[in-house]
């Protein structure tokens, strides 16, 4: 596979232009992960087993007691919202990310048969994607902020972190903080998968057994990138909620 080749693989399938231009794979493919998660909740909620728990309600109990004990050691807070929320955020990216171990390239081959010119499978090598979900962490935080600490958590604003006598400063100081949250948030995640893809398109590169050893290898390598990616942002998820619900002294 040549360097054209490799940009050629880096396209999405998209509709409009400029602005308004969509992502079509990206939307489909979120939304087809979002569903499976989902229905398979519900499927599993309809047929719990309290005695021996098995299978996927095996699994995803484990899940959330983990977020849970996550949620209950990190701040001494008691919000309804963070535990939900951290779950739902770490198995969509989990399953968005679980998209990366498919070859880059196969994908738009098979979109060629059906007339599509151009389709990437893994939704968060999508910076829309991984933006857009940080940016809702970022809203939700905000929105907990006021609805803890009320119009007080401007003040914030004022006089953090030099006083109130250098309140131009501090606003400067905080706004610059806070809205590196969620771009660091996002950025991380999208950088981590987006140079995963990179490295399955330079391996297409290999002779055929080259590909298959090397290939081989790196899914396993990048599986466990996957979860950790999807750890990190849910932890973070965590701490930035956990934070907005702590009174400031």
């Amino acid at each position: 596979m040549a360097s054209g080749d490799i940009a050629h693989h880096l396209v999405n399938w998209t509709i409009g232009s400029g602005f308004w231009t969509f992502d079509l794979d990206t939307i489909v493919m979120g939304w087809i992960m979002a569903a499976i998660l989902v229905i398979t909740g519900m499927v599993v909620g309809a047929k719990l087993q309290t005695s021996t728990p098995s299978g996927m309600q095996n699994w995803l109990e484990g899940v959330v007691d983990f977020i849970d004990d996550l949620v209950q050691g990190s701040f001494p807070v008691k919000d309804p919202l963070i535990a939900p929320m951290a779950i739902t955020v770490f198995l969509w990216i989990l399953l968005m990310n679980s998209l990366d171990v498919i070859p880059a390239y196969l994908p738009g081959i098979i979109a060629h048969w059906f007339g599509i010119a151009e389709f990437r499978i893994t939704p968060t090598v999508n910076l829309n994607t991984t933006l857009g979900v940080s940016i809702t962490v970022f809203l939700v935080m905000i929105a907990t902020n006021l609805r803890v600490k009320g119009f007080g958590y401007f003040k914030t604003y004022l006089t953090h972190p030099f006083g109130i006598w250098l309140f131009p400063m501090n606003i400067i100081m905080s706004l610059i903080e806070e809205i590196t949250k969620p771009l660091s948030l996002g950025l991380r995640l999208f950088g981590n998968m987006f140079a995963g893809e990179l490295v399955f398109l330079l391996l297409a590169m290999l002779p055929w057994w080259g590909e298959l050893v090397m290939g081989t290898v790196w899914s396993l390598f990048e599986s466990l990138i996957i979860v950790l990616q999807a750890f990190i942002f849910t932890v973070l998820t965590v701490v930035y909620l956990g934070m907005a619900n702590m009174q400031d002294h």
